[in-house]
């Protein structure tokens, strides 16, 4: 559960620019929450409920070059708005008030736990990173719809069988697409992975297509642009 694709296409992909503060909900390694202070001049607070991944994130986050506006905590997004989930310690309750004001957040970034209904890894962690047991779409969106400001953006990177089961639940909080790009892994091949951004207001749209790699299996020129800012060779 390091760095991964899918981690790397949203922070990459997400819009950014011109927050203020952001917040990256399951941050795991700080990859995300990395990539997008790179790309912005806001504060981003980064949020994970594995102990052990919040100690990673803020290693990584000190060592970087952005570590003064970067905030990692171990909380769960569903305290922020449910009560009856208990911040850990006294820090967290603080960091909960915090994050308490209602709708603070130019951007929500998420790479989601996904897989429901398929057999479950021993390793725990691993466990909470890829199921949906721990963040359901319905309570993703609903989160996002409290915190984000009136123009804010949610955006994640799902299955692309899933999309429509995140669309709906965004709706039923009136959070609707803004943006999707259809993520491929190889050209020619099925769509893997949707990048899904979504606002109060939504925006008509086509959603376009990404091939990461071409028949070859060579790093599409689409791929490069994206995210060649993030690696030291590509």
């Amino acid at each position: 559960m390091k760095v991964g694709t899918d981690g790397v296409l949203l922070g990459a992909w997400a819009h950014v620019e011109y927050c203020s503060r952001i917040l990256d909900v399951g941050t795991g390694t700080g990859l995300v929450a990395l990539m997008a202070a790179q790309r912005s001049n806001a504060n981003v607070v980064a949020i994970d409920l594995d102990g052990m991944a919040v100690r990673q994130a803020a290693e990584n986050i000190d060592s970087s070059p952005w570590k003064e506006r970067v905030q990692v905590l171990e909380i769960d997004v569903r305290a922020v708005i449910n009560e009856s989930l208990v911040p850990n310690s006294e820090g967290d309750k603080s960091a909960m008030k915090m994050l308490l004001v209602p709708q603070s957040f130019d951007a929500i970034l998420c790479n989601p736990p996904y897989f429901e209904n398929s057999l479950k890894s021993p390793d725990v962690a691993r466990t909470m990173a890829r199921h949906t047991d721990t963040l359901s779409f319905d309570e993703l969106a609903k989160s996002a719809a409290c915190l984000l400001s009136p123009q804010g953006e949610l955006s994640v990177v799902i299955p692309y069988d899933r999309a429509t089961d995140l669309t709906v639940s965004a709706a039923c909080y009136g959070l609707f697409a803004t943006r999707q790009t259809i993520v491929v892994p190889v050209e020619g091949g099925k769509p893997k992975r949707m990048l899904m951004a979504f606002s109060r207001k939504g925006t008509p749209h086509t959603p376009e297509t990404l091939c990461i790699r071409d028949h070859l299996r060579n790093d599409t020129p689409e791929y490069v642009r994206l995210v060649k800012d993030f690696y030291l060779k590509m």
